[in-house]
């Protein structure tokens, strides 16, 4: 990845947006939005403690020094349109909220950012935002059900699956919860999966291999998988390099082994 994906919390922030006209409004909204308190001067947004801002003018020399003045103020800056001085770059937003899928492509294409948003927006149902409301409300109830953080991920992803009871994808999902949660099945404490990969490619993964991987718990990994395929895996799933001494990893541990194609 060229660029880290972070959500900002600006409810109630000051938030500097600098210009006029058709490229500083739609600025002016994104900020509306999120919640945020628009400064239209740089000193005194500077002076409230604004950490973002949002640069617009029409004058591309007038753009770049008060990107230079911001950024030596300790901000980071978006110039409209101009990603070689920009510190962020604001994605296109699908808002299901509190669900929010932000599409980005570096600056490279705003349109195509657009697109493949309007094609998500066809799949995401209108009641998305309920489920997760409904799964946060529910926490204490979940987490009574399933005690351990690994048995509860589980049963979680197990609902949440393609044609699932909890199917993000699918309408109806909030007022499926509680039938989901008085007749979730027990899950397994401990699974252990192995695969022996025929390729370094990650997309020669097969459909199951590659649900597992991003479900696991633990990945025990030949040292010549390549990187690209352990990136398929959860952040926070724990990561060991063959030969693993010591007990094994609590979950669903995923074992990869590699067979190089002669």
């Amino acid at each position: 990845m060229q660029s880290l994906p972070l959500f900002h919390q600006l409810t109630g922030k000051p938030v500097i947006v600098l210009g006029e006209g058709d490229m500083a409004e739609p600025k002016r909204r994104l900020v509306e939005r999120a919640g945020a308190h628009i400064i239209t001067d740089m000193q005194t947004g500077i002076d409230e403690g604004a950490r973002i801002a949002f640069v617009a003018h029409d004058d591309a020399a007038m753009c770049e020094a008060d990107a230079i003045r911001l950024r030596c103020a300790g901000l980071l800056v978006n110039v409209v349109d101009r990603p070689d001085l920009c510190d962020f770059t604001t994605p296109s937003i699908l808002d299901r909220d509190p669900v929010l899928v932000a599409v980005g492509t570096g600056g490279a294409s705003a349109g195509l950012a657009k697109q493949l948003r309007l094609r998500l927006e066809k799949l995401l149902p209108a009641d998305l935002g309920q489920l997760a409301e409904r799964l946060f409300g529910a926490r204490d109830a979940i987490k009574a059900r399933f005690p351990a953080m690994p048995d509860r991920r589980r049963a979680l992803d197990d609902a949440m699956r393609e044609g699932g009871p909890l199917d993000p994808l699918r309408e109806g999902g909030p007022a499926r919860l509680d039938d989901w949660l008085e007749g979730a099945d027990e899950v397994t404490s401990s699974q252990r999966i192995t695969f022996t990969l025929t390729s370094d490619d990650p997309e020669d993964l097969t459909l199951r291999q590659a649900r597992l991987l991003g479900s696991a718990d633990a990945i025990i990994a030949d040292p010549a998988i390549p990187a690209e395929i352990l990136a398929r895996a959860r952040a926070d799933a724990q990561r060991f390099f063959q030969p693993f001494e010591g007990s094994e990893p609590d979950g669903l541990v995923i074992v990869l082994n590699i067979e190089k194609l002669q």
